[in-house]
């Protein structure tokens, strides 16, 4: 079964946004949406989404803005919007989620973030989260109010002075530089993501992979992080909302476990009454490719076998 891809206007009000969908072959029981991480794009999900649509649950997922097919252009890479970034990828998500309840009206629809997706979702949910049958936090992690507040400014203080559109090396390293120190000596500098040499090096090797976030993207993916992480707005959350959290026990945007179980705290702190977290022991940041992610696919359909209801 392969996938379809489709296009929708960005609520940056120009972009056009591109999307996949994995529908099974026969009746969709459920509907899984996904929002991808930082500097890759929807398609590198085809396994996820294939093995779902076997099991009768639809999957779909855009590529975000600056990511994949969602450019026009080269130098739109790494680039959010001219006016709130932030929003209008969020908003794109629920643009997606509103075309796909139109066409399977009445499904339990979930929706799953990984990494920076994560971050999307964690806001998502505290926005648009009334209606959804689970949601789904996978790569995750959490900062404290004063790097998120230094980060935010440096990014500010940059875009001011340089240009929203200028990639600074500096934030570069400040968000990512340090998640391939813990396997070193390295074969490559993208080790952190999986054991799987293999998808590492088409990681690596495709240019879809390979760019830096501008100022305008750093400083949004801050201001959705610092919106996330309000406790305030955490409460917004549906407090029977399924939620389940999911993380590689080594990896480093989580700290190694310490995020996950955080951010689990933090929302059972908060009054969530159904949150669920589970680490995979020696696995890196992306758990849906690492050598063993058959469990990872099995917890998976089986928390949205649980709370499909039907």
């Amino acid at each position: 079964m392969e996938a379809e891809n489709f296009q929708y206007l960005s609520k940056d009000g120009k972009t056009n946004i591109h999307a996949m969908e994995w529908a099974p072959e026969g009746k969709c029981r459920a509907v899984l949406q996904i929002a991808h991480g930082m500097v890759e794009f929807i398609a590198r999900y085809d396994r996820f989404g294939k093995y779902l649509a076997g099991q009768g649950i639809c999957v779909v997922g855009n590529d975000h803005l600056g990511h994949g097919a969602s450019v026009a252009t080269q130098e739109d890479y790494g680039y959010f919007a001219e006016k709130d970034g932030n929003l209008c990828v969020i908003g794109d998500m629920q643009a997606l989620r509103e075309k796909t309840q139109e066409k399977y009206p009445g499904i339990p629809y979930f929706i799953l973030g990984h990494s920076m997706g994560s971050f999307l979702v964690r806001q998502y949910i505290e926005m648009y989260g009334a209606g959804l049958a689970g949601a789904l936090i996978m790569g995750t992690g959490v900062q404290t109010e004063g790097t998120l507040l230094f980060a935010k400014s440096l990014a500010h203080l940059i875009g001011s002075t340089r240009g929203w559109r200028y990639r600074s090396s500096m934030l570069n390293n400040l968000a990512l530089g340090s998640y391939n120190k813990k396997f070193e000596p390295a074969r490559t500098r993208n080790d952190w993501l999986t054991k799987d040499e293999k998808i590492v090096d088409a990681y690596n090797a495709n240019p879809w992979n390979n760019f830096k976030f501008t100022t305008n993207a750093y400083y949004n993916l801050f201001l959705g992080l610092e919106y996330a992480q309000d406790r305030k707005n955490i409460r917004k959350i549906p407090r029977d909302l399924p939620v389940f959290i999911l993380s590689g026990g080594s990896d480093p945007v989580g700290n190694f476990g310490q995020g996950p179980e955080k951010l689990r705290d933090i929302y059972r702190e908060e009054g969530l009454t159904n949150v669920r977290m589970k680490l995979y022991p020696g696995d890196r940041h992306e758990i849906l490719n690492e050598l063993d992610h058959e469990k990872v696919d099995q917890d998976i359909r089986a928390f949205l076998e649980k709370h499909m209801g039907n």
